[in-house]
């Protein structure tokens, strides 16, 4: 029988930092499974921390992928399915080109434009969209996967595009399938690009288990958690580790 624990060693992280990316997945597919969003968010900001940018966002996306498709799959009753069609084909276009760009773009610069839009998540508005002809929702899925495959997560703007549903349990079941739609393609466009995800395969696997744990656990107080409560707690975490990313970024202490 394999070593799960060498299979780890493989990813080149210390074993108390597969733990707290452990910790990580389970927080934040429970905050994401309870309040729509934010889990992506976390996951990215601490993965920024251990590992070079350039890893972190396709390993961030294999993540999400299994997190995504488990809570799709719980709330697959609530999914507005209409969407979908045409948001997945304005990914499948705008993946390839955040891809590129990423493949330009220095460790120091990743840094910088997580951290960035990290910031904007949790201070900047929000985009308002009242109405989803065709159009739109080919040009939502386009920007936001190419937004995703720069910064490693769109959520918070794939969010605000379903700001239009009024059934809260609708728009976390449709905003799970339209991110697995993206980190799909995300994934199959770093493969594409020659990014060795086998050398990862066992950390997402533990990452994945522990997200899926989660979104069973947030599922369960979807109407009963104080939101405001994490929200506060939410920005003042992302606010922090952003800052230090953009610290970091301009080779600004260790």
């Amino acid at each position: 029988m394999p070593d799960f624990a060498a299979l780890l060693a493989l990813s080149g992280l210390e074993p108390s930092v597969i733990i707290i990316l452990a910790a990580t997945s389970f927080v934040g597919s429970t905050l994401t499974a309870a309040l729509g969003l934010g889990g992506g968010s976390l996951m990215i900001a601490v993965m920024s921390i251990f590992m070079p940018a350039a890893i972190a966002v396709p390993v961030h996306g294999g993540v999400l992928l299994g997190s995504n498709v488990g809570r799709a799959s719980i709330l697959r009753n609530f999914i507005d399915w209409r969407l979908a069609g045409w948001f997945a084909l304005g990914s499948a276009i705008g993946a390839p080109i955040g891809g590129q760009i990423v493949s330009l773009l220095p460790d120091a610069a990743f840094k910088a434009l997580i951290g960035l839009f990290l910031l904007y998540v949790v201070w900047g508005p929000k985009p308002k969209v009242r109405t989803h002809r065709p159009w739109r929702s080919v040009g939502a899925g386009g920007f936001t996967a190419a937004i995703g495959m720069v910064v490693g997560v769109s959520g918070p703007l794939v969010i605000a595009f379903l700001s239009h549903l009024t059934d809260r349990r609708q728009i976390v079941a449709t905003h799970a399938l339209l991110m697995s739609i993206q980190n799909t393609l995300k994934v199959a466009t770093f493969t594409a690009l020659g990014f060795a995800f086998g050398q990862y395969l066992p950390l997402l696997v533990l990452l994945i288990a522990c997200g899926f744990a989660g979104t069973l656990v947030g599922t369960q107080f979807l109407h009963r958690l104080p939101e405001r409560a994490f929200r506060v707690l939410f920005r003042v975490v992302i606010t922090l580790i952003a800052l230090d990313l953009l610290r970091r970024s301009a080779g600004l202490g260790v």
